[in-house]
């Protein structure tokens, strides 16, 4: 579904996009550290000793509320027609991307959430563009420039900085950053498949089929590893009424914003927006559960605001060269700001 972003859109239909893409960029930021917020509550309305929105159960009933939002939006794109025409290669690659980016990199990150400080997740999920330019030049022998590559190296730098001169109090070995860039990994991967695999899947449905897989997959590990008791308090009021109003306003106003800026906007536009989610995170972070950075985060964030910056001058270098075409798939473009909550 590339024609979706085929088109240069015009002036006013741009900056409506950039709204869209600010409003969607501020509440994504935020998913986490709402999702944070909500887990401290569940602590202080404890059922038998235990958290009912513990982030086990809060990724597992917000996933089905985003399946819910994303059903009634792209139902049209789930026809007989459009299934036919995806192939076997392709269905595969779908399970593929689904599982990494529905299942496995969402679990890794919100047990990370529990592990270590949310502005570490932050700043060490940045690694993930990263990632992916090694891929791309490792495996697709794409050539860059080198300002990407001075980028993921100044990245690279911050990670590293933030993982090792953390507090020894806040690090428990630093299992919550290596989570976080074994999220990143996988988030990495599935990018990259679906950018040479996917080109041809709507958007709608890869959507729809990543969450459905993801929730299935999701939901099948932890009751194979943990059991079904795992799970006791899923149908807990008190779960289900914040867990929807978190749907509501990162699945329902977040993905409305998110969906209609794609059509209204570059692809350095969504590049520039999804480089800007960091710095919302940690504002977002400070003022709804007063976490400012510490020291390590500090450093290490510098790094990576550089190593942004320098990313976003190579996006830029070249949609210039390309003259506004649109070189990633509309799959990878949506993937192209990590991970949005649920």
């Amino acid at each position: 579904m590339a024609q979706e972003f085929s088109e240069i859109p015009n002036s006013q239909n741009r900056v409506t996009g950039w709204w869209l893409l600010s409003i969607a960029t501020i509440i994504f930021g935020a998913s986490n550290a709402i999702a944070s917020k909500l887990h401290d509550l569940g602590d202080t309305h404890l059922i038998d000793g235990r958290n009912p929105i513990s982030f086990c159960n809060s990724l597992f009933v917000g996933n089905l509320c985003e399946l819910g939002v994303l059903i009634f939006i792209y139902h049209r794109e789930w026809n007989i027609k459009e299934i036919k025409k995806i192939k076997l290669k392709s269905w595969g690659f779908l399970t593929i991307v689904a599982i990494l980016s529905g299942a496995l990199a969402p679990a890794l990150i919100f047990t990370a959430l529990d592990r270590t400080q949310i502005n570490n997740v932050i700043l060490v999920s940045r690694i993930e563009p990263a990632i992916v330019l090694a891929l791309s030049i490792l495996i697709l022998k794409v050539k860059t420039s080198f300002w990407d590559i001075a980028g993921a190296i100044a990245t690279c730098i911050g990670v590293v900085l933030v993982t090792i001169l953390q507090p020894i109090a806040y690090s428990r070995f630093n299992s919550g950053e290596i989570l976080t860039i074994i999220a990143a990994i996988a988030l990495a991967i599935a990018y990259t498949i679906s950018d040479v695999q996917l080109v041809n899947i709507p958007l709608g449905f890869f959507r729809v089929f990543r969450t459905l897989i993801g929730t299935f997959v999701f939901g099948s590990i932890v009751i194979l590893l943990f059991g079904f008791e795992h799970f006791i308090d899923v149908f807990s009021p008190f779960l289900w009424q914040w867990t929807l109003i978190y749907s509501l306003v990162i699945v329902g106003i977040g993905q409305f914003c998110w969906i209609n800026a794609l059509k209204k906007s570059t692809s350095i536009d969504i590049t520039l927006a999804s480089a800007f989610s960091t710095i919302a995170g940690i504002l977002c972070s400070y003022f709804i559960l007063h976490q400012a950075p510490n020291f390590a985060q500090y450093i290490g964030g510098v790094f990576i605001l550089i190593g942004i910056i320098l990313g976003d001058v190579g996006a830029w270098m070249q949609n210039k060269r390309m003259k506004g075409k649109q070189p990633h798939s509309a799959i990878a473009i949506d993937m192209e700001s990590g991970f949005k909550g649920v």
